[in-house]
């Protein structure tokens, strides 16, 4: 039913009108007592064998919204009723934009993909932290909040500017993730390079520590699944050396050759970051090469062309012990999360895994003997 609304209407509206649309039906049925509870009920049944521990935090399953979705926490009760075991809002910036001029959404229909060069529009970090502060949850989930640097600060100012949200936000997090992976904002995957990320992250973790006293706030890094197998292990190495909680991988990609993109050459040839299903091969490369590096030291995430279960178990078996979607859901509706859900358990129950923690990294371990 939902393939068929897409097509007779989401298809046919400028997409990033059809988001805002699908963003006010969700916050509006998560502000409805009744509505909100048998939406709960149907779309977010829980599976007691997916209940997963990670990052020091408990959550009812491994698979999560990814940031882009929910940039100035609004909908995280409405995400939460739609399944989704974590929310991670942003990115935030230290200040408000008004992001890219538009059109900066793009639909590739038959990649099952999309192109987006939003540029990180959003209220700011005084902002977001105000909303998060004054919350009231209705569902109780994991809130992970994805920071970034603010446009108009220059390269060498990044690191107080990352600093500056992380005072704000960091006491509303269940976990913080630095961003320095989006190819929206000019400059900002330079601060990928060790001798720039180093510097980045001890800061922020410093930051964190010292705002947030009474525990110890996550901090994970996002990388792009364009950097070279040295720059993965890089990032890999320098993680541990600071003590990191994890990594999240991977954003979209600038690349655009060798996907066998089927979309228009017109659509194709647009600006922006690409994810959805063309990412996934070489997100899942990145999270193998991740996890043979660090093993369990680290958390890592998966994310990227995640578009049913089968994509989420393979990203489990790579080595993620969480997963997170948010292209898909575009194309695959509400029923996005709750299929997800049903498939790991099902894959779990005949897997030779008692627990879906004893499947992390599995096969990846399995490669290297």
């Amino acid at each position: 039913m939902y393939k068929l609304f897409f097509n007779l209407v989401f298809k046919r509206m400028d997409p990033e009108q059809a988001h805002y649309l699908a963003f006010r039906w969700i916050r509006l049925a998560a502000r409805t007592p009744v509505l909100r509870t048998f939406v709960a009920a149907a779309l977010a049944p829980r599976h007691e064998e997916l209940r997963t521990e990670a990052l020091g935090l408990r959550m009812h399953g491994p698979f999560g919204l990814a940031a882009g979705f929910d940039k100035n926490a609004v909908a995280i009760d409405g995400m939460s009723m739609l399944g989704f075991d974590h929310i991670e809002i942003g990115t935030v910036t230290a200040q408000a934009q008004p992001g890219n001029p538009k059109k900066r959404l793009f639909r590739l229909v038959p990649d099952r993909a999309l192109i987006n060069r939003m540029g990180f529009n959003n209220e700011g970090s005084a902002a977001v932290a105000a909303r998060l502060a004054a919350r009231v949850p209705v569902f109780k989930t994991v809130v992970g909040v994805n920071i970034g640097k603010t446009k108009v600060v220059p390269e060498e100012e990044a690191v107080a500017d990352y600093v500056a949200s992380t005072e704000r936000l960091a006491r509303h997090a269940d976990y913080l993730v630095v961003n320095v992976s989006s190819p929206n904002t000019p400059g900002l995957r330079n601060l990928q390079a060790t001798e720039s990320l180093r510097p980045l992250l001890t800061a922020v973790r410093e930051a964190a520590d010292r705002t947030v006293t009474d525990r110890r706030v996550p901090l994970l890094v996002k990388i792009a699944p364009d950097l070279a197998d040295e720059d993965v292990d890089a990032v890999a190495d320098l993680a541990l050396e600071l003590g990191l909680d994890g990594i999240i991988a991977t954003n979209t990609t600038i690349a655009r050759e060798g996907l066998g993109l089927k979309s228009s050459p017109d659509l194709v040839k647009e600006t922006g970051g690409l994810s959805g299903a063309p990412v996934k091969e070489r997100s899942l490369e990145v999270l193998r090469r991740l996890y043979a590096r660090v093993g369990d030291r680290l958390v890592l995430v998966g994310v990227g062309g995640i578009e049913n279960a089968e994509d989420a178990w393979q990203r489990i078996l790579a080595g993620a012990t969480l997963v997170q979607g948010y292209s898909a859901f575009i194309y695959e509706g509400p029923f996005y999360a709750r299929a997800i859900h049903k498939g790991l358990a099902a894959r779990l129950a005949v897997s030779p895994y008692a627990t879906l923690a004893e499947a992390v990294g599995a096969e990846t371990r399995k490669a290297m003997q």
